[in-house]
């Protein structure tokens, strides 16, 4: 079937073109080989028809893929795992703090700072040498929501009131230095160019450019628990109920499994699964 005017319809209700590069290059972030992804492009294009959903698309390659190797399916499922952190944002919060553990920084969660005006409750606050950052996880359980200006606008007006205390305070050993703003969505155009303007560094699911959270996940090797293919929705509750976020920390708290009454048998599938994730391929 020609692709050519397939029209399909985002999450958000945009009506937009198909794109077989995008969908190529999506299948091409899982590691699959380039046999298997023609396979799956050929399959998903012949099914495709006027209108037709990015969700849609989305569980035939995830199905396709599924059948090859659980990890690939896995990384393909990356975008929809974020949002099953949910319904809170707390395991958000714990998951971006872990990705900037791992990327060198001293991390708590939940820290209560005072300003010079009030105090604040910050979701993140790291530290690496001499100089200290906060962020603030925006965490959405539905595609389609964007985070606005305000976002921004409100983060900002706080940064400026911690910093202000903070920084005069020679006991804190460090100097405070940047605000970030994490979401696993998008934010609109007014709010990235407040945040440049003002000095704030955005996070989302692509931006910026190539150090995205999906390329910044894709490169530690840092993939949530919500992606394994082979737990279920409860046992994954349960496991972030007890603070184990990531893949690779189930790795050394396997332990839950017996806690879930899973076989010998699934639970070698389970962590062989959770292995492939975390090996990071050199380029």
């Amino acid at each position: 079937m020609q692709n050519d005017g397939i029209i399909i319809t985002k999450s958000s209700g945009d009506k937009v073109k198909f794109s077989l590069n995008k969908l190529r290059s999506s299948l091409k972030r899982t590691g699959a080989d380039r046999e298997t992804i023609d396979q799956i492009i050929d399959k998903v294009r012949d099914e495709l028809y006027q209108g037709i959903s990015t969700k849609e698309i989305y569980n035939r390659a995830f199905a396709l893929l599924k059948k090859k190797k659980s990890h690939f399916a896995s990384k393909y499922k990356l975008k929809k795992a974020i949002y099953e952190l949910g319904p809170t944002g707390f395991p958000f919060e714990r998951f971006v703090g872990a990705v900037l553990k791992y990327s060198g920084y001293n991390v708590k969660i939940g820290e209560v700072l005072q300003g010079k005006c009030v105090t604040h409750e910050i979701d993140v606050v790291a530290h690496k040498g001499n100089e200290t950052t906060i962020i603030e996880c925006k965490f959405h359980g539905e595609q389609g929501i964007n985070c606005n200006v305000k976002v921004p606008l409100y983060i900002n007006s706080r940064y400026q009131d911690v910093k202000a205390h903070w920084n005069a305070n020679p006991k804190n050993g460090t100097t405070l230095t940047k605000a970030w703003v994490v979401t696993n969505t998008r934010f609109t155009e007014d709010a990235i160019q407040y945040s440049k303007c003002c000095g704030l560094f955005l996070l989302s699911w692509d931006y910026p450019e190539n150090n995205g959270l999906k390329d910044r996940i894709d490169r530690l090797g840092l993939y949530p628990i919500t992606v394994s293919t082979l737990l279920s929705n409860r046992e994954k509750q349960f496991l972030l109920s007890r603070n184990v976020v990531l893949c690779r920390e189930l790795i050394h708290d396997k332990f839950y499994l017996d806690h879930l009454g899973i076989s010998d048998a699934r639970k070698e599938k389970i962590l062989n699964e959770i292995s492939e994730l975390c090996t990071i391929k050199s380029e």
